[in-house]
């Protein structure tokens, strides 16, 4: 369909869009939100140091392994009855983890949030795609959508933080309660129903599949990230990597497959789950480290630290608006090559931060989040209308399911190239102080006097030295990708047409 041969979405659609940056909002800040509520949850429920790390990990886990499932399902029996579902348990789990009287109860309610999650994330944005016929429209509502996902991350712990400084821990669950009753009164309302008018049987099989290919890999690569290479981790890989190629084979020859063969016809889909996968790769590797150097290079506490982080947020609203107002006057393929020049920009600046370059940072961190965004905003666009439009929830859901392995990715393979300098640089230094940078600012502590501030000055140095060597591999590997865009986008990405209006509104889903 041209773009001349749909109608606009008039202020009904719009007003639809701003409600479904409702559940967006709080299931990107759910990442976050513990980041200040674990000590008080660790003196009031007195969890093990394993269910400590599952109060935190389920969520995510639930999240990541159930988003293929859950978008296909959407285009089945509906992405706005999938989403009203997923909003109902959101908001009953959200009830359960505030009042939990256990870390057991509590692990319990984190894994129906990512259920709920899981839900929620493919639904809006597969109802995006088909409000927004045009595809002007369309590109600026994406643009806000990823404007809006990458700040939700930063304003979780920025909420978790406040609420605590008045309330108990279970507040900054409770959040979620009024925001998903006014979800589930507004959307029936206000957001039409789509779903695909011929799905098929639904593959039962494929499910646990999907899960075995995601979870196991996801998982290796956070104790990588945490806990760095082991022969162990490294089997939870590759026995993802094998449930992946048989769930891929099974995908393939399948006429009801979970993942629909049609996604592919479009070599511009496949090129932009890659590149959305690369640009999560990014910003959650640059993640890794600004947070522990706002707080354990620089000293801030944590609340203070994660009100910095919010700085960045202001370039991040603009870029995704200008990345579509420039992408109507030049080829896609460049603005997306150009964002991932400027995230490599933004790491470059990392790599020349010393101890005390606060604002260094912080501008480094606007200009590669930019970046990022103008690359997000622009191939989840580019992806999503590429892709049917009864299949616009598997889609979205590919696009989350990439994001949540690059983040997952980023945080191990960066974070190990700074382990490695870091432990290389404090070769002689106390063991315990050489496992992360955290532990050496316990033991400079500890040890106190000239001593502990010498150890305290040397450990932040090998961390500053570290995380320098990994922003200049992240910044080569970032360029490395802008070429790869232009050549695999070049005459298929195209310029983003202008808007045709916005006088009337194109309702044209089943079951309105």
């Amino acid at each position: 369909m041209t773009n001349s041969a749909v109608r606009p979405a008039g202020r009904r659609e719009w007003i639809a869009f701003s409600v479904l940056l409702l559940p967006l909002l709080l299931v990107s800040m759910d990442v976050s939100v513990l980041y200040f509520a674990i000590p008080a949850i660790t003196r009031e429920l007195d969890p093990s140091a394993t269910q400590q790390l599952w109060i935190f990990d389920s969520y995510a886990f639930a999240l990541s392994g159930l988003l293929i499932t859950m978008g296909s399902l959407g285009d089945r029996i509906g992405r706005r009855r999938l989403l009203l579902i997923g909003a109902a348990a959101f908001g009953l789990a959200s009830t359960l983890a505030a009042y939990a009287p256990s870390a057991e109860l509590l692990i319990l309610a984190r894994v129906v949030l990512g259920i709920g999650g899981a839900t929620l994330m493919p639904s809006t944005l597969g109802l995006v795609r088909n409000l927004f016929q045009d595809d002007a429209q369309r590109g600026k509502a994406i643009a806000i959508w990823s404007a809006a996902m990458t700040g939700g991350i930063a304003l979780g712990s920025v909420m978790s933080g406040v609420m605590l400084n008045h309330f108990w821990w279970g507040s900054v669950f409770l959040v979620n309660v009024p925001a998903m009753l006014l979800l589930l009164t507004l959307v029936p309302v206000l957001v039409p129903e789509f779903k695909d008018p011929a799905p098929g049987r639904f593959d039962l099989l494929g499910v646990p599949l999907s899960m075995g290919a995601v979870l196991p890999v996801v998982y290796g690569l956070k104790e990588i990230a945490a806990e760095g290479l082991s022969t162990a981790r490294g089997l939870w890989i590759a026995a993802g990597l094998v449930l992946g190629y048989v769930f891929v084979r099974r995908q393939r020859t399948r006429e009801d497959a979970l993942i629909s063969r049609d996604l592919f016809r479009s070599r511009v889909f496949g090129a932009g789950i890659a590149l959305n996968t690369v640009a999560a790769f990014a910003v959650m590797g640059s993640a890794y480290f600004t947070t522990q150097y706002l707080q354990s290079v620089l000293g801030m506490g944590t609340l203070e630290a994660a009100l910095w982080s919010l700085a960045p947020s202001v370039a991040i609203g603009a870029a995704a608006p200008a990345a579509a107002a420039l992408a109507r006057t030049t080829d896609r393929a460049h603005v997306i090559a150009g964002g991932f020049v400027l995230a490599a920009a933004g790491f470059v600046l990392i790599a020349v931060v010393g101890t005390d370059s606060l604002w260094l940072l912080l501008g480094a961190a606007a200009v590669l989040s930019s970046g990022i965004v103008v690359v997000m905003s622009l191939v989840s666009d580019m992806a999503l209308a590429s892709a049917p439009a009864e299949k616009a929830g598997a889609a979205a859901s590919l696009l989350e399911t990439g994001s949540e392995f690059g983040g997952a990715l980023g945080m191990a393979l960066l974070g190990s190239i700074g382990t490695a300098v870091y432990r290389s640089d404090l070769a002689g230094a106390d063991p315990a102080a050489r496992e992360t940078l955290g532990a050496a600012v316990a033991a400079a502590r500890r040890l106190g006097g000239p001593a502990g501030e010498q150890l305290l000055a040397v450990s932040r140095e090998a961390f500053v030295h570290g995380m320098h060597y990994a922003a200049l591999g992240a910044a080569a590997l970032l360029l490395a990708t802008a070429v790869l865009a232009a050549a695999l986008l070049r005459g298929r990405a195209g310029r983003l047409p202008a808007a045709v209006g916005a006088e009337a509104p194109a309702l044209t889903g089943a079951d309105c």
